[in-house]
C-alpha cells in the first residue's frame, strides 16, 4: 500500500514499538488547531461551563499540551458563570448567579477587535489562560469579553451569562464567539491551519471564514472541522432570519445565508455542517443518529474520552505511578494493570470511597457508612437523563435494600427552564425520603467539578439511565472506568463501545436496534435494573470480592486505555486536522 502524503510540518514518532504519536511542528508561519467551544470545564473555580461539553473541551485542551499539539482554545468570559444551584429539604431547586473574579485566574491582554452588532461596533477583548498537560506542557485559552468601557451598558452585558435565554442575546453571544474569535486569533498573531467548531454554537466562524474567502465555500471546508454534540435536532440552534439580519444586517447575502444555513431559518448546526470538510458525532451510536437528523451529510464518528491524569483520584495515581511509571502521559500503559497487587487496589479504592463518603456526611448529614455497596448516579437534570428510573419500583427497591446494604448517591442541576428536569430532582427527593430506612440516600446540590471528581472515584457502581438513542457519548462512567469503579448502564453513547457484560461492567436493557416497542423496552429495562442489582452487583460485591475487583481491573486495562483524549486526540489529528 502506497504511503499516504503528510505536510512537511508533521513529524510521527514511535513509541513503545506500538504508539503512533503525532506532534505538529511549527513552521515560521504557525500551525495552529483553534478549538472553539461555548463552555470550558477547567474548575469549579472557573464556573463557565454547565456539562459535558464544557467538561470536554478542557480535558481537550489538557491532552494538546500533553501531546505537543499546537492548539488554541477560543471560549466567552462569563463573568457571571452558569449558576450555583441550592436545594431545600424538598428538592426544590433555587438558583443564584454564579460571580467570580477573572483577574484572579487569568491575564488580560492589550488587544481589541471589533464585531458589528446592530449598526454598532462593539469593542471585544481577550484574556488569556496557560491549560497545562501533565509534565507542565501548556496551550493557551482565549477568553472572548465583552465588558469594556467602550461599550454600551448593553453591550457589555453579551459575554456576562453562560446560554441566556432571549434569542437575540444568545445570537449576539455566538457572533461574538465565532466572528470575534476568528478576528481575534488573527489579531494575536495565531496562523490557524484547522478552526475546530463544537456545536451549533461556534459556527459564526465559518461564516467569517466565508466572508474572508469570498464565498468560496471549499476554501472554507479546508479549514474547518465541525463537531456535532447533540442527538436531538430541537436542542439545536435556530434563529428567524429577520432576527438574524436585525442584529448582523448585510454580513452576507441572504442568498448564501440559505444556502448554508437552512432555508426556511438559520440552523447553526447545518451552517457548520455546510462548510465543514471534517463532521464528527462524538460516538459511533450518535454519528448514526446525527446522519438520520441530517442525512445528506457526511458524518464520522470519533469517541469521546477524558483526560486520564485529572480523573483518576489521588491514591490511584500513586498506586498508577508506582506500578505503571509513565500511564499519565501513555494512558494505554493502564491496560498492565493486572499487575497490580488486588489488596493494594481495593486499598486505594476504599481510601477514595471514605472521602467521598465523608463529605457526603458533612455536606448532608445522611450518616451514610464505608462498608455498604454505593451506587452513584450525577447528570446534568434533564428528562431523557431519567434520574427516576431507579426509583420507579420502591417496593422492589426496598426489598433489595433489606437483603444486602446498599446506599445511593445522586447529584445535579436543572436548567433554569427545565421545568420538568426541576421536577424530576423534586421527585427523587421525594422517593428517597420514601426508602428511609431501608436504603441510605443522599443528593448533592450545586454538582460541580470538585463534586463529580469524588463520585467517579468513591462510588462502586456508576449508574446511567438515559433514554436511547440521546445519549450522544456521556464521559462520566469513562471516569469511573478510569478508578475501578464499575459501570451498570443503559446500552446508549460510549457505553455501546465500552460494554463487555460481566467483564466490565452491566447492561441495563435491550440493545438500541432490539426492534420491540417503548413499552417492551421499558419493561426490559426495569426488570435488568432490579434483577442484576439484587441476583449479580450485590451478591458478587458481598460475596465474591476477588471476583469483583477482578472486574475493577478488567474496567481499568480495557476502558481506560481507549477512553481518554490522548486516543481522541490521535483520531482527529490522523481524519481531521491533517486533511
Amino acid at each position: 500500500m502506497a504511503k499516504k502524503s503528510r505536510p512537511k510540518d508533521l513529524t510521527i514518532i514511535v513509541r513503545d514499538g506500538n504508539q503512533l504519536r503525532r506532534t505538529f511542528m511549527q513552521t515560521p508561519n504557525g500551525n495552529i488547531i483553534a478549538y472553539f467551544t461555548m463552555e470550558v470545564g477547567l474548575s469549579s473555580e472557573i464556573p463557565i461551563y454547565s456539562g459535558g461539553l464544557g467538561i470536554l473541551a478542557a480535558d481537550t485542551l489538557r491532552a494538546a499540551a500533553d501531546l505537543g499539539i499546537p492548539f488554541v482554545g477560543v471560549t466567552l468570559l462569563n463573568r457571571r458563570g452558569y449558576y450555583k444551584q441550592s436545594l431545600t429539604p424538598e428538592g426544590k431547586q433555587i438558583e443564584e448567579l454564579d460571580e467570580w473574579d477573572p483577574s484572579k485566574y487569568l491575564t488580560k491582554l492589550p488587544t481589541e477587535v471589533t464585531v458589528g452588532l446592530e449598526g454598532r461596533s462593539v469593542k471585544v477583548g481577550a484574556w488569556k489562560l496557560e491549560v497545562k498537560g501533565v509534565d507542565g506542557s501548556r496551550v493557551p485559552l482565549i477568553f472572548l469579553d465583552t465588558n469594556l468601557d467602550a461599550n454600551t451598558a448593553i453591550d457589555r452585558e453579551i459575554t456576562s451569562l453562560l446560554y441566556g435565554d432571549d434569542r437575540a442575546y444568545r445570537l449576539k453571544q455566538e457572533a461574538i464567539l465565532g466572528i470575534g474569535g476568528v478576528r481575534m486569533l488573527d489579531t494575536l498573531g495565531y496562523s490557524v491551519k484547522k478552526y475546530h467548531m463544537n456545536e451549533g454554537h461556534t459556527s459564526f466562524v465559518a461564516l467569517e471564514l466565508l466572508r474572508r474567502y469570498e464565498m468560496d465555500a471549499e476554501a472554507v471546508r479546508r479549514r474547518c472541522v465541525f463537531t456535532t454534540h447533540t442527538p436531538t435536532n430541537s436542542a439545536h440552534d435556530i434563529f428567524h432570519y429577520d432576527l438574524v439580519k436585525s442584529i448582523l444586517g448585510d454580513i452576507l447575502p441572504e442568498e448564501h445565508l440559505r444556502r448554508y444555513g437552512g432555508h426556511d431559518a438559520l440552523n447553526m448546526t447545518l451552517l457548520g455542517l455546510n462548510l465543514s470538510g471534517f463532521v464528527n458525532g462524538v460516538s459511533k451510536k450518535h454519528a448514526e443518529v446525527s446522519k438520520q437528523l441530517f442525512p445528506n451529510h457526511d458524518i464520522k464518528a470519533i469517541t469521546n474520552g477524558v483526560h486520564s491524569y485529572t480523573w483518576v483520584c489521588r491514591s490511584l495515581r500513586a498506586l498508577y505511578d508506582k506500578y505503571l511509571p509513565g500511564w499519565s502521559k501513555e494512558p494505554e500503559l493502564l491496560s498492565r494493570v493486572d499487575i497490580i497487587p488486588s489488596d493494594e487496589l481495593w486499598e486505594a479504592h476504599m481510601e477514595a470511597k471514605k472521602e467521598l463518603i465523608d463529605f457526603v456526611n458533612q455536606k448532608t448529614s445522611n450518616n451514610l457508612t464505608y462498608d455498604a455497596l454505593t451506587i452513584g448516579f450525577a447528570r446534568r437534570a434533564t428528562g431523557y437523563k431519567r434520574h427516576t428510573l431507579v426509583f420507579s419500583d420502591l417496593r422492589r427497591l426496598k426489598k433489595i435494600g433489606k437483603v444486602n446494604k446498599l446506599q445511593i448517591i445522586m447529584s445535579g442541576k436543572a436548567h433554569l427552564n427545565d421545568i420538568y428536569g426541576k421536577e424530576m430532582i423534586e421527585a427523587v427527593h421525594r422517593h428517597m425520603k420514601e426508602l428511609s430506612g431501608c436504603i441510605k440516600t443522599a443528593y448533592l446540590e450545586n454538582y460541580n467539578i470538585s463534586i463529580a471528581a469524588k463520585m467517579v472515584a468513591g462510588c462502586d457502581v456508576w449508574l446511567n439511565t438515559p433514554l436511547p438513542p440521546y445519549e450522544a457519548c456521556g464521559t462520566s462512567g469513562m471516569k469511573a472506568a478510569h478508578n475501578g469503579v464499575l459501570n451498570f448502564s443503559v446500552l446508549d453513547g460510549w457505553w455501546l463501545e465500552g460494554w463487555v457484560e460481566n467483564v466490565t461492567g452491566w447492561a441495563i436493557g435491550p440493545h438500541p436496534d432490539a426492534q420491540i416497542s417503548a413499552e417492551e423496552r421499558y419493561m426490559k429495562e426495569l426488570e435488568d435494573l432490579y434483577a442484576k442489582l439484587e441476583y449479580i452487583i450485590l451478591p458478587k460485591y458481598y460475596k465474591a470480592r476477588g471476583e469483583w475487583i477482578n472486574m475493577m481491573k478488567n474496567s481499568i486495562k480495557i476502558l481506560a486505555p481507549r477512553f481518554n483524549t490522548n486516543f481522541m486526540l490521535h483520531k482527529y489529528v490522523v481524519s481531521a486536522y491533517l486533511q
